[in-house]
């Protein structure tokens, strides 16, 4: 008799812990969020946090490098255009070809960006910072076999 009246009493102590413990994970995901990095400068570095830094020649650079010229496309403000061109230095050979596989994707990913930003967004080194960060973001985003180590602003007018 005794049993049969500790059993839904049992059920009902089990399913109050699970969901204690559902409600903490929940709370800990919450904050954890809360608590993660917004600016973009502070990602990008975060991203290439696992590529190790090494001493590379001026030629190793340079055959590890991409360059994408010539990008014209509108900025967020009315009648203001911009014209840019990069040169992005990636992590090793297997990246390089993956990026160079992704140019129609890498050309529309630099489109969008700069077309979200204004021209008070890309004034001065700070702001060039700025582009070269989000660009950076977002393009490791989708690499899998390599990374973008450093976003070089080879041309930048704003008109």
């Amino acid at each position: 008799m005794i049993k049969k009246k500790m059993v839904p009493l049992v059920l009902a102590l089990l399913c109050v812990i699970f969901l204690i413990a559902l409600a903490a994970v929940w709370v800990f995901n919450t904050l954890n969020e809360k608590n993660s990095i917004a600016d973009p400068s502070q990602k990008a570095v975060n991203s290439v946090e696992s590529v190790e830094g090494k001493k590379v020649s001026a030629a190793e650079v340079k055959k590890l490098t991409v360059s994408i010229e010539n990008v014209v496309t509108n900025l967020s403000e009315p009648n203001k255009a911009v014209k840019a061109s990069f040169a992005f230095e990636l992590s090793g050979q297997k990246g390089m070809k993956e990026f160079e596989n992704y140019d129609a994707r890498v050309k529309s990913v630099i489109n969008m960006t700069l077309a979200d930003l204004t021209n008070e967004q890309l004034a001065g080194s700070k702001g060039q910072d700025y582009l070269a960060s989000l660009l950076m973001n977002k393009i490791n985003s989708f690499l899998s076999e390599g990374k973008v180590s450093r976003v070089n602003i080879t041309e930048l007018i704003v008109q």
